[in-house]
């Protein structure tokens, strides 16, 4: 089953939401945050991984709220992901695919075991949310919220 906007907004994963300019502000001040710290070295290759990773979630989120959207119920992580290519295009399936992989490790780093991210994972997720961050900035300079 193919997936549409029509068809998570039927099952109850999205609805519609407008936005404002200050959300959007708000969900970028939260991507510097967690993209500064996410850069710190000394953090465990968990936090930073987890840290990156929230970054690469609020960026995406920005996506969806831009375009009106909102995740709604269980497994808003998967949804938002699922929703990205849709609101931003096809090009960017294979970064959701990409991001909803992390997510899966993030859930283990975060509720199951300690040590299940390594330097070089958490060191390419950062890499990967800074380039999405400029990719998502112009983007939104298209956009009007």
């Amino acid at each position: 089953m193919k997936v549409s906007l029509k068809r998570l907004l039927s099952s109850g994963k999205l609805r519609r939401q407008k936005s404002s300019a200050e959300e959007i502000a708000d969900l970028f001040a939260v991507v510097d945050r967690d993209l500064k710290d996410a850069s710190i070295k000394g953090l465990s290759p968990d936090r930073r991984f987890a840290t990156a990773y929230n970054a690469v979630l609020q960026l995406a989120t920005i996506a969806l709220r831009a375009n009106g959207y909102r995740t709604a119920g269980l497994g808003h992580h998967s949804t938002t992901f699922e929703a990205l290519p849709l609101v931003m295009g096809k090009d960017f399936k294979e970064k959701s695919d990409y991001f909803d992989a992390c997510r899966s490790k993030r859930n283990t780093t975060d509720y199951g075991r300690v040590g299940d991210a390594s330097e070089s994972e958490a060191d390419e997720l950062l890499r990967e949310a800074k380039q999405f961050k400029k990719e998502v900035t112009g983007w939104m300079s298209t956009r009007r919220v």
